[in-house]
C-alpha cells in the first residue's frame, strides 16, 4: 500500500513569497497582491519544484496529493490554484488538489510544507517536512530523505 503524501503550494511549489515581494515593491500601497486577478495563476515554480513532483508521482511508494490553505479572504485564489495545478501538472493532479484552511484534518503520512503551523500543519498526525528548514533547505534534500522510504 502507498504511503500518502501531501504537498503545499505557496512556498514549496510556487514561490509566492517572491512574487508577493516584487509585487509590493512594485506597488507599496497594496499589502495583499495576491487578491488581485492573476497572482496565483502566474506564480513561478520554485527550483526544482515541478521535476521533483512528476518523480514522485510516478513513485511506487507514494500516493502524491497537493494540500494548500487558502487565502480566504481572496475567492479567486480557490480557481486561480486550481489552475496552476492544471498548468504545471495536469489533470492527474487537479483531481489530486485538496483545498482546505486546516492540514490537520487531513489524514496521511507524509506533509511537505513550509510552514509548521499556522494552517493546522501542527496537528498533522504524520510526518512533517519542514520545507526551507535547515535539514530540507530544498527540493534536494527533500528528494534524498524521500528516496531513502
Amino acid at each position: 500500500m502507498k504511503k500518502i503524501l501531501y504537498i503545499d503550494m505557496d512556498g514549496v511549489l510556487c514561490d509566492f513569497y517572491g512574487a508577493h515581494k516584487k509585487a509590493t515593491a512594485k506597488n507599496p500601497q497594496n499589502q495583499f497582491p495576491q487578491s488581485e486577478y492573476g497572482f496565483f495563476t502566474n506564480l513561478e515554480p520554485m527550483k526544482d519544484a515541478t521535476f521533483a513532483v512528476r518523480q514522485l508521482m510516478d513513485s511506487k511508494v507514494f500516493d502524491v496529493y497537493i494540500l494548500t490553505a487558502p487565502s480566504v479572504l481572496n475567492p479567486l485564489c480557490y480557481t486561480e490554484k486550481r489552475m496552476w495545478i492544471e498548468k504545471h501538472f495536469g489533470m492527474e493532479m487537479v483531481r489530486k488538489l485538496i483545498i482546505s484552511p486546516n492540514k490537520g484534518l487531513s489524514k496521511g503520512d507524509y506533509l511537505i510544507d513550509d510552514n509548521t503551523s499556522g494552517n493546522g500543519q501542527n496537528l498533522f498526525e504524520g510526518e512533517l517536512i519542514h520545507f526551507g528548514s535547515e535539514k530540507f533547505k530544498g527540493w534536494e534534500e527533500v528528494m534524498i530523505y524521500l528516496n531513502k522510504i
